[in-house]
C-alpha cells in the first residue's frame, strides 16, 4: 500500500535563533553581509550544514525578517539550500508568498554566495527587490559544489524584473569560509561534474 509524509518538516540548528539575536538593524550592505557570513561560519563550526547562509531584511530599515542556513545535508533535502530557508521563513513569518506583495515593505535577500540555478529561480518568484551576494559561483565550485546552469546573462534577467543585483559584497570572507569547509573535510553534495 502506497505511504507518503503528510507533511514537509525541516528543523533548523539550535544555535540559529541566539546568533539572529546579535543582529542590530543596520543600513550598511556591508554590515548585513558580515552578519550573513558569520552564520555561514558558524554552520561549519557547528556541523549543522554547508558554508552558506541567507538572510531576507527589509531594505529601508536594515531589519531583519529571517536568516537561513544550508541544510542540504544535515535534513536530507536538496532542496534546503540557504536562500531558499530564508525565503521560506520570510514567507511564513509574513504571511505572505511575495515578499513584494502590495502594501509591504521593501524586502532584499543577502546571501554569502552567489545563488545556485535552483535559487536563481526562487528568487524571480520570491518577490524580493534586491540581491546582494558576497563569494561568486567559481568560489564555491572551487572547491567541488555544483552550482548548477545559469543563463549567461542572469542578473540582467533579475535586474529586467525589477531585482537590483549587488556582487562581490565582503567576497574575501565568504571565501575565507568555503576554504575552511574544505579544510576540515565538508561533505561536498550533488556534484555531477566529471
Amino acid at each position: 500500500m502506497f505511504h507518503q509524509p503528510s507533511h514537509i518538516h525541516f528543523a533548523l540548528p539550535e544555535w540559529l535563533e541566539s546568533y539572529s539575536g546579535t543582529y542590530k538593524p543596520s543600513s550598511s550592505l556591508e554590515e548585513r553581509m558580515k552578519f550573513v557570513i558569520g552564520a555561514s561560519r558558524k554552520n561549519v563550526e557547528e556541523g549543522s550544514g554547508g558554508p552558506f547562509a541567507a538572510a531576507v531584511f527589509e531594505s529601508g530599515t536594515g531589519e531583519l525578517v529571517s536568516l537561513g542556513v544550508n541544510l542540504v545535508f544535515t535534513q536530507t533535502s536538496s532542496i534546503l539550500h540557504a536562500e531558499m530557508v530564508a525565503i521560506a521563513l520570510a514567507q511564513m513569518k509574513l504571511g505572505a508568498y511575495d515578499l513584494g506583495g502590495s502594501g509591504m515593505a521593501v524586502h532584499e535577500l543577502v546571501t554569502s554566495a552567489e545563488p545556485c540555478a535552483m535559487c536563481f529561480g526562487a528568487i524571480l518568484w520570491s518577490g524580493v527587490r534586491h540581491l546582494a551576494y558576497s563569494a561568486f559561483s567559481e568560489d564555491a565550485a572551487a572547491i567541488g559544489f555544483d552550482e548548477g546552469p545559469k543563463p549567461e546573462n542572469w542578473i540582467e534577467e533579475l535586474e529586467s524584473r525589477g531585482i537590483h543585483v549587488t556582487s562581490g559584497v565582503e567576497r574575501e570572507a565568504a571565501c575565507e569560509v568555503l576554504q575552511l569547509y574544505a579544510r576540515t573535510g565538508g561533505h561536498i553534495y550533488n556534484s555531477r561534474k566529471g
